[in-house]
């Protein structure tokens, strides 16, 4: 027998999750404990004819099989549950330790465990009644605060819009939501309220309150919640002794309070805004004093500030390793380095500590009276600092008071500066948080990141990380890693990122596993060559596939780039991750994934890529993004098409201004661009939008792209060239599909333009060649299934393979597209066995007339005029005469 349990003092959310998981189970039986909420026991009561439930006292004496347990991770006590009974659990908190490994562990982030059965309803097709579908709409309403509470999610509103398309009653919802209290409840809400205090923790305001609940029949969560929705405390803390020990209920009303925290202490449970806890009063404290409500409350109080964190710290925000101007810099080279790297001010340093602060508006006037004067002669005077773990409160406040836009932050431990947090980063991250967008590090994505990567490489990246641990150098995974892990698309390949030094780093790991490095000190990278040593690095680490292994690592130094002028190459400094992810092309790439030490996992989020990636948006990320890179043009318009994303407008309005950059780009580049376009899975929409937008004219005002051009296109680019045309063609590493989908593209334009366009994007001899001959025969392909073989023959001659291939593809007709093939395959080796030397014989002069004669042979055995070489002979003969008749001879 197949058991369907919950945790005790069930709440909708629980006996919801319990009828769907009925639902998707067949043969199971949902059992419901003696302790049930107030609400969740009227319900039932009403509508129990329509809904499965047992009592767990009715079940009989049996073996059972299996256990499906949800909205918990608590097995209960049930006779008949053994060690081979198969369990299964269903929940939405936090994992929690000391569950069996041999138990199936479903855990997903939704605000209610009963969203999780209501997409397998959908997905399987299965009907709902009105009680059943409004049982799971309460379920959902009552964990989300109907979708109002911090922690819904879409999963959790688009669970909600099925069942309201199931006919849910969002009326009898309403009634069981928010019943009024009962008698006991109402008395036990004035004791309460009495009885409560408020604390000020870390600046939040907490209420703890305390009360005999010996006698009290209801469930103490409708009161708790009636306490939260008057007192409107930032956390509320409700310790009630019940007949057989202590019940502690904790909600908060911010992500800053962590009641989860707080109750997995006393070896509760629940998520970080709701959160309860059973307390055994024969247990022991730490000092070995049996539990009261007293120790119980003085317990609380001391666990609480660890439960409290700051949404956002100042470490999460800052820029790392800033740059730091000694009381003697002049303030010529202090506007010099404000200018490079866009800060308005900098800290002034003198014997290691902060003096001062030197703004860019100083400098400015400084200058402008032609005065040289020092940094400690200009600054603002003072030592204000902040530490990483500061709040963005804290921040603002300093800000505020000082006067400051630039604030250094000191490590504790060292007493070094090792950040500075701006009144750029605060505005945004206000912005951010005002429209709940992701803080730096709001996600951990470890376990997706190991559902999604292999085992060779994840053991790769595990053993990287433990070296840059040992080394204290923070390493991440950025960009389109990142990206297509969070659009859960498949991701493949990885950028390693090391603030700090990468080389070192390589060569760590170089002594450590073996291996050759191969660095470029002017840029602080080091490729970490591994193919050697593969066989090796999989003994050690136990990877059944060698050829899960890449054959090297890249490592690349966190850093910031200068560009002297558009379009130029960039100048290279090392900067910390934040400068770092700034300088890429579009917000979408901007995310990284920390993978050392504790941070394993960690996302980090500076310039709003997840707020983009939910919205659907590309974005650069600064107004002269495409000024220091046009190529980001394309790119951008690539990466809209192959996400189905938007270009925001001002984005938009910067690539119509920025059109003209792309004369000053190489072919080179602009090729590869158009390579990477043709790499996707359908190029079309994105050459149909880059065209839309100009930028292939932008290129050459001659190069185009029509959707008529698709009709040959799409097939092209998926297919391989069939191995009988016998092309081997090797150029600038493409692939050959891709050199003939060029020279098909550049043919639909005039010649003269076409070989403009072959020129303009530094394609060789080849294309050119190509196009010159295709545009010769292109006007007789459409005749040729009329000609005879020899005329064929006549049409084609003296064109290279690929031009043919090219013609095949182009032919206007299934008959045309044959009969250049049978000229390839076929009519084109046909050759007379009569030659010059035969001529020779018969003492006929070198001369033209050779090459006639040969002709008209090779024309008679194409056309079928002679089919042996008797015949052959005979004919010979008779051409000899007539060339003889003519006076040729």
């Amino acid at each position: 027998m197949h058991l369907i349990l919950s945790h005790e003092q069930s709440d909708f959310d629980a006996i919801a999750a319990m009828l769907g998981a009925w639902l998707t189970t067949p043969d199971s039986l949902p059992v419901l404990h003696a302790r049930l909420n107030r609400n969740v026991r009227d319900y039932l009561k009403v509508f129990h004819g329509e809904l499965p439930f047992g009592e767990i006292s009715e079940l009989p004496p049996q073996s059972f099989t299996a256990v499906t347990l949800v909205d918990s991770q608590a097995l209960p006590t049930v006779k008949g549950i053994h060690a081979q009974t198969k369990i299964s659990v269903f929940d939405h908190h936090t994992l929690r330790p000391g569950a069996s490994e041999n138990w199936e562990v479903i855990i997903e982030p939704t605000g209610a465990c009963t969203t999780l059965f209501v997409e397998l309803i959908q997905e399987r097709g299965i009907k709902l009644t009105v009680p059943q579908a409004t049982l799971l709409l309460l379920g959902i309403y009552e964990d989300t605060g109907s979708l109002t509470y911090s922690l819904t999610t879409p999963r959790d509103v688009y669970a909600a819009a099925f069942l309201l398309e199931q006919n849910a009653s969002l009326k009898t919802a309403a009634r069981y939501l928010n019943p009024p209290l009962s008698d006991s409840q109402s008395e036990m809400y004035d004791i309460l309220l009495t009885h409560a205090h408020l604390y000020e923790i870390k600046g939040q305001r907490i209420i703890i309150s305390s009360a005999d609940a010996t006698n009290m029949e209801d469930e103490i969560s409708s009161v708790v919640h009636k306490l939260r929705d008057f007192l409107e405390p930032d956390g509320l803390i409700v310790i009630t002794q019940i007949k057989d020990g202590f019940r502690l209920v904790a909600r908060s009303t911010t992500d800053e309070i962590n009641v989860a925290e707080l109750t997995s202490h006393f070896c509760g449970g629940g998520h970080g805004r709701a959160a309860a806890a059973f307390i055994q009063p024969k247990k022991q404290n730490k000092a070995g004093v049996l539990w009261s409500m007293e120790g119980i409350t003085q317990e609380v109080l001391s666990i609480l500030p660890d439960c409290i964190h700051p949404a956002l710290t100042v470490g999460q925000i800052m820029s790392h390793n800033p740059i730091l101007l000694q009381a003697d810099t002049p303030a010529e080279k202090a506007a010099h380095l404000m200018q490079r790297y866009g800060y308005e001010g900098f800290p002034v340093m003198d014997n290691d500590q902060v003096v001062g602060l030197l703004t860019r508006r100083i400098v400015d006037r400084t200058l402008a009276f032609k005065l040289n004067l020092t940094a400690g002669s200009l600054m603002e005077p003072g030592s204000i600092i902040l530490h990483p773990d500061n709040s963005i409160e804290d921040l603002q406040q300093t800000m505020t008071t000082s006067g400051w836009g630039q604030i250094p932050v000191l490590d504790p431990q060292t007493g070094k500066i090792i950040g500075i947090v701006t009144r750029t980063d605060l505005i945004k991250t206000i912005s951010n948080h005002q429209e709940k967008n992701a803080s730096p590090t709001p996600h951990n994505l470890a376990a997706r990141l190991e559902a999604i990567i292999s085992p060779g490489k994840l053991a790769l990246l595990k053993q990287i990380a433990a070296i840059a641990e040992q080394k204290h150098i923070p390493l991440y995974i950025v960009g389109g890693f990142v990206r297509d892990l969070l659009l859960n698309r498949p991701a493949y390949d990885f950028d390693l990122v090391v603030e700090g030094d990468a080389i070192a780093l390589g060569h760590k790991l170089k002594e450590t596993f073996g291996g050759k490095i191969i660095s470029h000190s002017h840029f602080g990278t080091a490729k970490w060559q591994i193919k050697s040593i593969r066989e090796n690095i999989c003994r050690l680490w136990n990877i059944e596939n060698p050829k899960d292994i890449p054959d090297s690592i890249d490592l690349i130094s966190a850093r910031i780039e200068f560009y002297d002028r558009p379009t130029a190459l960039p100048t290279v400094e090392r900067s910390s991750i934040k400068l770092d992810l700034h300088r890429r092309d579009f917000s979408i790439n901007t995310l990284a994934l920390r993978l050392d030490g504790p941070y394993y996992g960690d996302l980090y989020d500076y310039w709003g890529g997840m707020n983009d990636l939910r919205q659907g948006v590309i974005r650069v990320l600064h107004s002269l993004s495409f000024v220091d890179d046009p190529t980001r043009m394309l790119r951008a318009v690539r990466f809209e098409q192959r996400f189905h994303f938007k270009i925001e407008n001002r984005t938009l309005k910067l690539i119509k201004e920025a059109h003209g950059l792309v004369d000053d780009v190489s072919g080179d580049r602009l090729r590869h661009e158009l390579d990477l376009i043709l790499g996707e899975a359908d190029p079309m929409p994105t050459l149909q939008r880059a065209d839309h937008l100009g930028l292939l004219a932008a290129i050459h005002p001659g190069l185009k792209w029509s959707p008529d051009y698709s009709l040959w296109a799409g097939s092209l680019l998926k297919e391989q060239v069939p191995d009988e045309w016998q092309l081997d063609i090797k150029f600038q590493n493409l692939p050959l599909r891709l050199i003939v989908f060029y020279i098909l593209w550049f043919s639909n334009s005039p010649i003269k333009t076409a070989l403009q366009i072959n020129k303009r994007l530094r394609f060789n001899h080849i294309v050119e060649d190509t196009l010159v001959q295709l545009e010769r025969i292109k006007p007789s392909l459409v005749d040729l299934p009329t000609m005879k073989p020899s005329q064929v023959y006549s049409s084609l001659a003296g064109c290279s393979k690929l031009t043919l291939y090219c013609a095949f593809k182009v032919s206007p007709t299934i008959e045309s597209a044959e009969m250049v093939k049978k000229y390839v395959l076929i009519w084109q080796s046909v050759n007379p066995t009569i030659g010059g030397k035969d001529l020779a014989a018969l003492n006929i002069a070198p001369g033209p007339v050779y090459k006639k004669i040969i002709n008209r042979l090779r024309d008679a055995w194409l056309d079928g005029i002679v089919t042996n070489p008797d015949q052959e002979q005979f004919f010979f003969q008779e051409i000899v005469a007539d060339e003889k008749l003519s006076g040729a001879l």
